[in-house]
């Protein structure tokens, strides 16, 4: 007989007929006569009744199917008469996969602290917030790939082993095959890369946008999708040592393109999980966060307003509000004046332009003023930046000139360098984080709580 997926069986119009689930042992209760037990199979966050007669399916043999215990079941699917679920499943055979001690099984019949469920994380995929967590999480890829398919995009598989530090900060984690212990070195006493397994100094990649742009000035559109690292010492909840980035970037956009992009891509995604993941929204709206659908919709039901940075400074020391950080132009704008100006400004999601070119990275294009660039970022209820991006600086001159101005290696940026030599053509795109994104769509707070098995710093487990 075909095993069926809890959630299958549960959408059923089909009842009085014979069916297989498989799943662990949610609970567990009953008494003389009967036994109730909630399997789950995290195929959706609702369990499926078993119905045990113990006159049938003897308590001994019962015994070893306590919670957390995977088992087999062999039924019958009826209506049920209890409330809160359509149907459940007359048990005429069980069999136990694996037990699990529940004087030691960690995950009892009580509520765990989200903190608690981080030192546990190979377990806590089997409570129902991270499988609603996770199931969420699988449909964003999904339809990330989804929409820029629909939109004409190639997705590009950039490095992640590479020699170039993106964004000039310096935060990265080295490769090497060298003996740490005993490393060679060249005469004048420094560490000899040239032996090292790649013949120079390589580093787990900060972000796939210098090789997508590669990819962008020959295939037109294209985005990247895959694991980058900051080797930056951030004990807070929106950091993480290991994410995961989305970068698009598409030949022939200027800022404004990028602008509609964005907007478009993040509605698009919103829509998808209010769409096929609305169980699971509902369950963190009423387990985690009351206003999360409203402020998915929120997002979906508004344009989201374009506003220069000097225009956003001035709101913001107009405002008459204590900011914990002042704001002075030319400063970088902090969670919190992101949020006043997107959730008590303009009530609204806000793409913020133009800014200070000395606050962004070497490769934004420079404005006619001299003085700033088409960066932009774009701002979410609730968690301020979601998205940054640019138009990238497509003249060779003053890309040069940029590198040269902020000390940079010139000779490890030569082939991006190059790319403005070689038929340069105007160029846009952004970054999204995938983990920060999962933040905003479940409605947890910590990044730590979107990840399977979260890397930071002094952790590393599992």
């Amino acid at each position: 007989m075909k095993t069926q997926r809890i959630a299958d069986i549960l959408k059923s119009e089909r009842t009085d007929a014979d069916v297989t689930a498989q799943g662990w042992v949610r609970t567990k209760r009953g008494n003389k006569n009967v036994a109730f037990l909630a399997l789950n199979d995290g195929s959706c966050v609702a369990n499926l009744q078993i119905v045990v007669d113990l006159a049938k399916i003897g308590e001994e043999q019962l015994k070893p199917v306590t919670t957390g215990a995977c088992v087999r079941v062999d039924g019958r699917l009826v209506k049920s008469p209890g409330a809160g679920q359509g149907v459940e499943v007359q048990a005429e055979r069980i069999e136990v996969y694996g037990t699990a001690d529940p004087e030691s099984y960690p995950l009892q019949k009580k509520g765990h602290s989200l903190e608690f469920l981080r030192d546990i994380a190979y377990l806590r995929p089997r409570t129902n917030t991270f499988g609603a967590v996770l199931r969420i999480r699988h449909a964003m890829a999904y339809a990330i790939h989804e929409y820029f398919n629909k939109n004409g995009f190639y997705y590009f598989h950039t490095p992640i082993i590479t020699a170039s530090d993106c964004e000039g900060a310096g935060a990265m984690f080295q490769v090497t095959t060298l003996d740490m212990e005993n490393p060679p070195r060249t005469d004048e006493g420094r560490v000899d890369y040239a032996q090292d397994f790649f013949g120079k100094q390589c580093s787990l990649t900060v972000s796939g946008q210098l090789e997508g742009e590669l990819g962008a000035l020959a295939l037109g559109r294209i985005y990247t999708f895959g694991p980058t690292f900051r080797a930056e010492n951030s004990n807070t909840p929106r950091h993480a040592s290991e994410f995961w980035m989305i970068e698009p970037e598409a030949a022939f956009f200027e800022l404004e393109d990028n602008m509609e992009l964005a907007e478009d891509f993040l509605k698009y995604l919103i829509r998808y999980a209010l769409e096929h993941c609305r169980e699971d929204l509902e369950f963190m709206n009423k387990m985690w966060d009351k206003g999360l659908i409203d402020r998915l919709h929120f997002v979906l039901e508004h344009d989201f307003k374009r506003l220069e940075y000097t225009e956003a400074i001035d709101i913001l020391k107009a405002s008459g509000r204590k900011f914990e950080f002042p704001c002075d132009w030319g400063c970088d704008l902090q969670s919190e004046h992101e949020r006043y100006l997107v959730e008590e400004h303009f009530k609204r999601p806000v793409i913020l332009i133009n800014y200070p070119k000395e606050i962004k990275a070497f490769y934004m294009k420079q404005n006619d003023d001299g003085k700033t660039v088409r960066g932009m970022d774009v701002l979410f209820p609730g968690i301020g930046e979601i998205i940054g991006g640019s138009e990238r600086e497509a003249d060779y001159g003053k890309l040069h000139a940029r590198v040269r101005e902020l000390g940079m290696n010139e000779r490890e940026l030569w082939w991006y360098l190059d790319t403005r030599r070689w038929g340069s053509a105007p160029h846009s795109g952004f970054g999204l984080g995938f983990d920060r994104l999962l933040i905003f769509v479940t409605g947890l707070t910590n990044i730590r709580d979107v990840q399977p098995f979260p890397r930071t710093p002094q952790h590393a487990d599992f």
